[in-house]
């Protein structure tokens, strides 16, 4: 169902633990997850300098995000069990952090690999 444009500026106007949370309830409920894609995903940098995999709850806040360097990306979704059992493990051994919810304005959360799947079970497990 596509998000009109109050939630829209609802959620990205969120602090990045509230938008983190959210990411986190809307995936377990719709077991999709969104990048941006363009012959390849879309990468960020942190602060520190470490390279970062940007991923939303839904396609609308990511294709907010597709401008500047992502112009041209678009919206691209994979399911829970790839983010689970291959995406989440390829990172941890490449060395490049989830980045959760990033805005046109904000990079948004970098949690551990294992912080955010420990968050992912614990909000599935309310759905069994």
């Amino acid at each position: 169902m596509p998000i009109n444009s109050k939630q829209l500026a609802a959620v990205i106007s969120l602090l990045g633990s509230e938008r983190y949370k959210h990411f986190i309830k809307h995936v377990a409920d719709s077991e999709k997850i969104w990048g941006l894609y363009d012959q390849g995903w879309a990468l960020a940098t942190s602060d520190d300098g470490i390279s970062v995999f940007p991923m939303w709850s839904e396609s609308e806040y990511a294709r907010l995000c597709a401008e500047n360097e992502w112009a041209g990306y678009e919206p691209r979704a994979f399911d829970i069990e790839e983010l689970m059992n291959v995406l989440i493990p390829k990172l941890e051994k490449d060395g490049v952090l989830p980045g959760i919810f990033p805005t046109p304005t904000n990079k948004g959360v970098t949690p551990s690999h294992e912080q955010l799947r420990q968050d992912l079970n614990a909000e599935l497990l309310k759905y069994t």
